[in-house]
């Protein structure tokens, strides 16, 4: 097509989702709002120069109006009334197909944080997601199983990547086309149809945003997009994953912007960490103790969380509870033990907190999250009636930060090299959701661990021994975990070909240890990606 290169690979089924219509349709959404999104972005920008310098976040001035206001968003459709535990997970057909029949209310199919973007995760990923609704979608896997669809499948979601990312497999007039775009075009113009026809519809997650005027570019593409396939107004609902502190001072704002298109808010946990991290790096007071100490109890994240849920059932909006990353085992039942009471600890606090539902990351934590919910919904569909008007939430408490009590440990610090090492091995070969040590790592897990070393060694930390926090202890801990990782794999010439253990460090190193920090590491990682 004029204006369209294509870097990718178009045989066999690439060609049916890559058809010179469905092209068109996302050439033309990129032409009519990738210049909004660039601007955005440098606003991003312009911004933590602003926090770098000392300014703290607050309410928003001039929108007191939207806060005040009586309004509400659009009712849910019906299939998304009860939403008391979805599943998550990328896009491979047995992934989609094990979520989809596991019992969960709901699925969202990812092309963000649990996807590395390979051409074949990206459009292989569309297929299934076609296939799946047309309910043909099967998958034999190498030991012979089959597997299929049931007949009561939950829900399907898809999450788009976000606004920061773009595709390197697709330009446009000679830009790199829009990621966010492009994912949600190409499903948009394949499957809203269809999705209609069986009496749903086309329902997204929208990640990383950091003010509603994203939120208010998300809406305007929806408008033009229903009008250019002849969808009535409102058929797209969008559920936006409040993962980012700026966002989180503008939940009525978000829900108003989207208020047409609102399928509610989501606490999204581990990338809100990571963001408080990010838009404070300058400031020492914000400094955080071990990943494993920032519990949702902490200050900071139950203010965060309180807001959430008084914010969403204001305007009539579904709040949806975090995600609980533990894997339950099923070799050592000990283990099984301790994961399955994990998770019914986090989703009784949700559920008792008054979340309308909530996220896990494997079909084996499905039944112990849905017995948390169903004991406090019984047969209700949610509890957005339960208004949560007790709740007074200010500024402070969303940045109270010092507050969160914990040491800095060698254990802790370990553990982040590691994981971001071995995360970052996993997403190099096109695996995008890591089972690491009983917790499903992603994207957002992996920043955490990146970007506290990063925070840890620019304000020279101390570990609870005294000892301070160095390059040279962090380059040691990295000799020393990649050395237990290869004795674990067990097989020197898988880890040394397959694995890419330098090319990992490396680029552990560039988002970790830099003098500057970087933004997101799957952008530099990116550029490392074999496809």
């Amino acid at each position: 097509m004029e204006g369209v290169e294509l870097r990718g690979s178009t045989e066999g089924r690439y060609g049916e989702v890559l058809s010179e219509p469905a092209l068109g349709f996302v050439a033309e959404l990129q032409r009519r709002f990738n210049h909004r999104r660039l601007e955005l972005l440098q606003r991003r920008v312009e911004r933590q120069e602003r926090l770098d310098a000392g300014e703290l976040l607050d309410f928003l001035p001039g929108t007191v109006g939207v806060r005040e206001g009586d309004w509400q968003v659009a009712p849910p459709p019906p299939d998304l009334m009860d939403r008391r535990v979805e599943i998550t997970g990328p896009t491979s057909a047995k992934m989609l197909i094990n979520a989809l029949n596991s019992g969960a209310r709901g699925f969202m199919a990812d092309f963000e944080d649990s996807n590395s973007p390979t051409w074949a995760n990206l459009i292989q990923g569309q297929a299934n997601l076609t296939d799946a609704i047309e309910r043909r979608l099967e998958f034999t896997a190498l030991d012979g199983r089959e597997y299929r669809l049931n007949d009561e499948p939950a829900t399907l979601l898809v999450r788009p990547r976000g606004w920061h990312l773009i595709d390197q497999h697709v330009l446009v007039d000679g830009e790199h086309l829009s990621g966010s775009l492009m994912d949600f075009g190409i499903y948009l113009f394949h499957n809203a149809r269809r999705l209609v026809d069986r009496g749903s519809g086309p329902y997204l997650y929208l990640p990383k945003m950091e003010s509603h005027l994203e939120a208010r570019l998300w809406n305007d593409v929806f408008v033009w997009a229903q009008d250019a396939l002849d969808l009535p107004h409102g058929t797209i609902r969008a559920t936006v994953l409040i993962e980012t502190v700026p966002a989180a001072f503008e939940m009525d704002e978000i829900l108003y912007e989207l208020r047409d298109h609102s399928a509610g808010l989501n606490a999204g946990r581990w990338d809100y960490i990571f963001s408080m991290i990010k838009r404070f790096r300058t400031r020492p007071e914000f400094m955080l103790p071990d990943r494993a100490k920032v519990t949702m109890t902490v200050p900071f994240m139950h203010a965060y969380t309180e807001l959430l849920v008084k914010t969403c059932h204001r305007r009539g909006a579904h709040a949806m509870g975090g995600m609980a990353a533990v894997i339950p085992s099923r070799t050592d039942p000990e283990a099984n033990a301790r994961a399955v009471a994990g998770v019914r600890a986090d989703k009784r606090r949700e559920a008792g907190n008054g979340f309308d539902g909530t996220w896990v990351a494997h079909p084996d934590a499905v039944a112990a999250a849905l017995e948390e919910f169903d004991a406090v919904l019984g047969e209700r569909p949610n509890q957005v009636d339960r208004r949560r008007d007790e709740v007074e939430v200010s500024a402070l408490d969303l940045l109270d930060v010092p507050a969160t009590p914990g040491e800095i440990t060698e254990a802790g610090l370990r553990g982040n090299v590691n994981v971001g090492i071995q995360y970052i091995s996993s997403w190099l070969r096109g695996n995008g959701a890591a089972g690491i040590y009983g917790l499903m790592e992603d994207a957002a897990t992996a920043e955490i661990a990146r970007s506290q070393v990063w925070q840890w060694l620019s304000h020279g930390a101390r570990l609870e021994d005294g000892r301070p926090v160095t390059p040279e202890l962090v380059s040691r801990l990295e000799d020393e975990e990649l050395a237990r990782i290869r004795e674990e794999v067990g097989d020197d010439e898988w880890f040394d070909t397959e694995g890419r253990p330098d090319q990992s460090r490396a680029l552990f190193e560039q988002v970790a240890t830099a003098e500057r920090f970087v933004e997101f590491l799957t952008i530099p990682a990116y550029d490392e990606l074999e496809d």
